[in-house]
């Protein structure tokens, strides 16, 4: 797009050919020794294996690596990573005292190893002090989404999501959680078709007895069950997927009262007092920035 932008990718151990725990390979990398980085540039250190993260050999063997990231970050380079990755940069003593995060599932790993870092949960990236760090692969999309809107433009970010075709809007302070992740952790096959149906109808008034029929339960066993199977009830599930597509669409330059009926609110108003009440936001926080 026209960006003067120069990309390198770089390896560990001075290999030129690498393949990813997940099989994919990579050619052409080379080493990370010739590089002398300055406050125009931008280091992305990937996930790693949990095999790779509980072997302290392979953090021995590449010291040279973490001493060489560590001095970049000296001379005022950005270092970001992405989900995992977060465990390279504590090696190389760079997130002490620094707020940081990683993939929710290595937080108590990373909080017992790492106790001099800030360790911040359910954040989708944390920015402290060039230093970048995010959950996991899909935050560490936006997370450069991020970085290209305030390094460049928010029409280039905007232009970039577009083109991979991916959601724009989250930002650092979402959780890593959605609301349709949340809640889905049980077996309850009866509970996820009515979840399942309540996504796909959230314009769709609720209705206990449809709702009920299409799972072969009565109304009043589908409410017990929803709530103790996800600890919430069904309106406030429903009206928390319905404020989050809102929120995605008045993000998107949508108008209120358009968002009000698509979600299916009885009106803008009611928009407006939920958002108030569940988020602490208006319609116009979430409008994109001009």
């Amino acid at each position: 797009m026209g960006v003067p932008m120069e990309l390198h990718f770089v390896s560990l151990d001075g290999s030129t050919e690498v393949e990813s725990s997940a099989g994919l390979s990579f050619c052409e990398v080379v080493t990370f020794h010739p590089f002398d980085l300055s406050k125009d540039d931008f280091v992305f250190v990937p996930g790693l294996d949990l095999g790779l993260l509980s072997n302290p050999s392979f953090f021995r063997a590449n010291n040279l690596f973490l001493n060489w990231l560590y001095e970049q970050y000296q001379s005022g380079a950005t270092i970001c990573s992405v989900c995992t990755g977060a465990f390279l940069l504590a090696e190389a003593q760079i997130l002490n005292g620094k707020k940081c995060t990683t993939h929710w599932k290595y937080l108590s790993l990373f909080r017992e190893r790492y106790p001099g870092a800030e360790l911040l949960e359910n954040r989708l990236f944390v920015v402290e002090d060039r230093l970048y760090t995010s959950a996991g692969v899909s935050s560490g999309i936006d997370l450069a989404l991020f970085i290209l809107e305030h390094k460049f433009s928010l029409k280039l970010a905007a232009d970039v999501a577009k083109e991979v075709v991916v959601y724009f809007r989250r930002g650092e302070l979402d959780p890593q959680l959605n609301i349709y992740l949340q809640y889905r952790n049980h077996l309850e096959n009866r509970i996820h078709q009515v979840q399942e149906f309540l996504v796909n109808n959230l314009a769709h008034p609720l209705n206990l007895e449809e709702l009920a029929e299409k799972v072969h339960m009565s109304p009043r066993n589908l409410t017990r069950l929803f709530k103790k199977t996800t600890g919430i009830t069904i309106g406030k599930y429903q009206n928390q997927l319905r404020l989050e597509q809102a929120a995605s669409l008045l993000g998107a330059g949508q108008k209120v009262e358009l968002v009000a009926q698509a979600c299916g609110f009885s009106g803008a108003n009611q928009l407006r007092e939920l958002l108030k009440r569940e988020t602490g936001a208006l319609p116009s926080d979430f409008f994109p920035c001009k």
